[in-house]
């Protein structure tokens, strides 16, 4: 069984939590009606509670919730389970023993929480990370001492293992050409991978994808495509923020930065959102694909290229007003972004292009004045000399 808590991943996208139990509760046999809270053995005799539930009836919810961040991994469960399993908080830990759990209070309900940052994961105890193209798996369990009386164990030990998955993020800022020239990442929502690719096309007609690092005029559009690949036309996707950066690093803290999107909301009065199928004003989380344009420009100081950065989100179909930005209230924009399937994409570098000026102009403008006027001095000391010399020739004539 599986149980996740998503939160707000800043520039590294999604972490999905998994959890698996091994320990699971007694119950009546006669109660058992629900495959989802219990199961009952192959001979019918027993009865034993699953995916977190528990009690005679397995009508009772621990709430197991696995909390995963850009930096930390936890699990929190309900006191009340571990009470009902004759487990006290000075029992719980991570597999290494020093790592222990705590108490705490969320609306008024009493939970047990373990939570630790990714740089204790090996201290307290985790596996070796999982490691392949797309994502990085930490596993950890939480786990109850053996309550001893006397020389006797009555109850059973306690063993939850979870897992914290953290898709890479993939950017592409290569000096060679690639077909098509993009950058990916991979979301994992609700259990299914998403693929998400960001492109640049060369018009407003969306038809030909740059295949080498673009070249853009200033004041010229440029036009982006976000999609979602795979799975197609299920999750609607929501740009959140779009900015450039002078380095391929989307928070570099040197080098200038220019914001075109923020919080979902046109933050450059250039950017423009397109209807992907009316090629017409659309809007921003109302589909899969989002198409945008914005005037080229450059930094006011070297290096004059661009890299774009922006962070997207997924909702599902029946979460579809997570995807709608309030462009008239940032803090109700705020206020729903707290629980998205985010992640990052970065695009670059997009080169300046400057245009061709023809030698002949400077010609005209420069060097053919200055020629035209020796022409017209040397015609006029011509002139002048033939005109002398004719001046001589007829005074002698006269004399003679």
């Amino acid at each position: 069984a599986a149980s996740s808590h998503r939160q707000n991943v800043l520039l590294l996208g999604l972490l999905l939590g998994l959890t698996r139990h091994r320990a699971h509760g007694r119950c009546s046999v006669d109660v058992c009606t629900d495959g989802r809270r219990c199961a009952l053995s192959k001979d019918r005799r027993s009865c034993r509670c699953i995916s977190g539930f528990y009690g005679d009836r397995c009508d009772r919810d621990a709430d197991i919730k696995v909390m995963c961040s850009s930096d930390s991994i936890g699990i929190r469960v309900k006191e009340d389970f571990f009470k009902y399993h004759n487990v006290p908080l000075e029992s719980l830990h991570l597999p290494n023993k020093s790592c222990r759990a705590q108490k705490t209070a969320i609306n008024n309900v009493t939970y047990y929480v373990s939570r630790i940052s990714k740089q204790e994961y090996l201290s307290c105890g985790g596996e070796l990370l999982e490691k392949n193209f797309t994502h990085i798996t930490y596993s950890l369990s939480l786990q109850s001492d053996p309550q001893v009386f006397g020389n006797i164990i009555r109850d059973p030990v306690i063993k939850l293992d979870y897992k914290c998955i953290s898709p890479y993020i993939r950017r592409v800022s290569l000096p060679f050409p690639i077909v098509p020239y993009s950058t990916e990442t991979v979301l994992r929502v609700d259990e299914l991978d998403a693929t998400i690719q960001m492109m640049l096309y060369t018009n407003h007609t969306y038809l030909q994808v740059y295949s080498s690092a673009p070249s853009i005029e200033l004041r010229h559009k440029v036009y982006v495509e976000v999609t979602v690949t795979q799975p197609a036309d299920f999750f609607l996707l929501l740009i959140n923020k779009c900015w450039a950066t002078q380095t391929p690093q989307p928070n570099a803290t040197e080098g200038s930065h220019h914001t075109l999107l923020q919080n979902g909301c046109v933050k450059d009065h250039t950017v423009s959102f397109l209807n992907v199928s009316e090629g017409q004003f659309g809007r921003n989380g109302e589909s899969s694909t989002i198409r945008y344009s914005f005037d080229m420009f450059r930094f006011t100081a070297e290096p004059y290229e661009l890299y774009l950065h922006c962070t997207v989100q997924l909702c599902t179909p029946d979460d579809h007003k997570s995807c709608k930005p309030n462009c008239n209230s940032i803090s109700k924009r705020e206020a729903v972004r707290a629980n998205p399937s985010q992640g990052l994409l970065s695009y670059g570098p997009i080169r300046i292009e400057i245009p061709d000026r023809p030698h002949s102009t400077i010609l005209v403008t420069v060097v053919l004045p200055v020629a035209v006027i020796w022409i017209v001095g040397i015609f006029l000391i011509i002139l002048i000399t033939v005109a002398k010399a004719g001046s001589r020739r007829l005074t002698k004539t006269e004399a003679h």
